[in-house]
């Protein structure tokens, strides 16, 4: 039976019950990752209209593309929290899970009565997590937060680009550095609640997130005083490490990042085994500080022979090489092919195609079930947290759910 319809099989985290109060992406795709390790992820939404994302786009024949990529695996439970019998509904299945994740701005989770404070004292067990822009205290705790913003405030736009034009990463790379921060202090706090029977708050932020991904940056700074320039395609310290042009238009990757590689690549590759006694390029910090002649050079070298014949040579000399990939090419490459990444969910509209889980664990396959419809779930989760037909009646007719 293939892999994605074992729904009964154990994971790592069967059993293990998380309330996501979330939007857009961070939250989502902390939450996406513990749904697929098994955890029954319910997720609120408001009736109606759903996580904000819903309404991105249509390009899933109907459905929104970031809705499909951040919310298999999940439960759809539409309620007003707004409502005073939402709210009760909602605490009440806050007492009964073992994780709840939101990613609201600071103090929003308060007003709306589903705040830390108040649902770990109703559940002592409860593991708490707050992914938030800054953080839940401190002079920018307050301040709107998007990825952009947070790609700006926390120095990666000044390090990505041209000299003449900064750039921001292209994928939302804050949002998902920090729900890979939340995911691994919930599933920390999972298992010290294993030794000690308690749970703990979480404070996660973009902020913090981007600032821990700033690397060899900082030491530079502190060590030389150096602020990193932009270096648009190639690395800051390595070089020549990057995407080459070659004569046929076609970029090839490479990096030479060893004293050993240099020699290799100079005499056997690119055949320019003078290039070993310039006293410029000798050393790896020779060649960073003399990074535009050494480029130029070896730009146009490469502008000399097509691009299979340049993989070829690195190939053929054991050189780390690739190439420069569309999104069509990458769905396409024999990798994703042979290691079956990209499979199929059900969803509203059918089953549509997904990238699969990175993970791999022998004994805890990634879950593939359902992407939900807005409130598929409602009355089946009210009904398990002790709701009787008459009571969600009423609750339908109050406009509740």
């Amino acid at each position: 039976m293939p892999d994605d319809r074992q729904k009964d099989i154990p994971r790592a985290l069967s059993g293990v019950r998380v309330l996501a109060l979330e939007v857009s992406v961070a939250g989502p795709h902390s939450t996406r990752i513990l749904g697929d390790m098994g955890a029954e992820i319910i997720k609120i939404e408001k009736p109606g209209t759903g996580d904000l994302i819903r309404n991105w786009d249509s390009v899933v024949r109907g459905l929104s593309s970031g809705y499909v990529w951040l919310n298999g695996n999940k439960r759809s439970f539409a309620i007003d929290v707004k409502k005073k019998a939402g709210l009760e509904a909602v605490q009440r299945l806050a007492d009964r899970v073992d994780v709840v994740l939101e990613n609201f701005a600071p103090g929003v989770a308060d007003r709306m009565g589903l705040g830390a404070a108040e649902l770990c004292a109703r559940n002592p067990r409860l593991i708490y997590c707050s992914l938030s822009g800054y953080g839940q205290d401190g002079p920018y705790r307050d301040v709107k937060a998007y990825d952009l913003l947070i790609q700006g405030e926390a120095g990666i736009i000044a390090t990505t680009g041209y000299p003449d034009k900064p750039a921001k990463v292209g994928l939302p790379i804050i949002d998902l550095a920090s729900s890979m921060y939340a995911t691994v202090g919930i599933l920390l706090a999972l298992y010290q609640r294993e030794k000690t029977g308690i749970g703990q708050v979480i404070d996660i932020s973009m902020f913090e997130s981007a600032v821990a991904w700033l690397g060899y940056f900082p030491h530079h700074y502190w060590h030389q005083g150096e602020e990193p320039e932009r270096v648009g395609m190639r690395h800051h310290y390595v070089t020549p490490y990057g995407p080459y042009l070659a004569s046929d238009g076609v970029y090839v990757n490479l990096a030479v990042a060893t004293a050993v590689d240099w020699e290799i690549f100079c005499r056997q590759v690119i055949e320019r085994p003078d290039l070993l006694g310039d006293a410029r390029f000798k050393t790896s910090e020779a060649r960073r500080k003399n990074r535009g002649a050494l480029e130029e050079l070896i730009e146009k070298i490469f502008l000399e022979r097509p691009h299979q014949e340049w993989i070829h040579r690195l190939r053929e000399n054991h050189l780390p090489y690739g190439e420069v990939k569309g999104v069509a090419e990458v769905l396409a490459h024999p990798q994703v092919i042979a290691r079956r990444m990209i499979r199929e969910m059900e969803s509203p509209v059918g089953r549509v195609p997904v990238v699969a889980s990175p993970l791999r664990l022998s004994n805890s396959p990634p879950r593939l079930d359902r992407i939900p419809a807005l409130g598929e779930d409602t009355v089946a989760i009210l009904g398990e947290i002790g709701y009787s037909d008459g009571e969600i009646e009423t609750l339908r007719r109050d406009h509740v759910i």
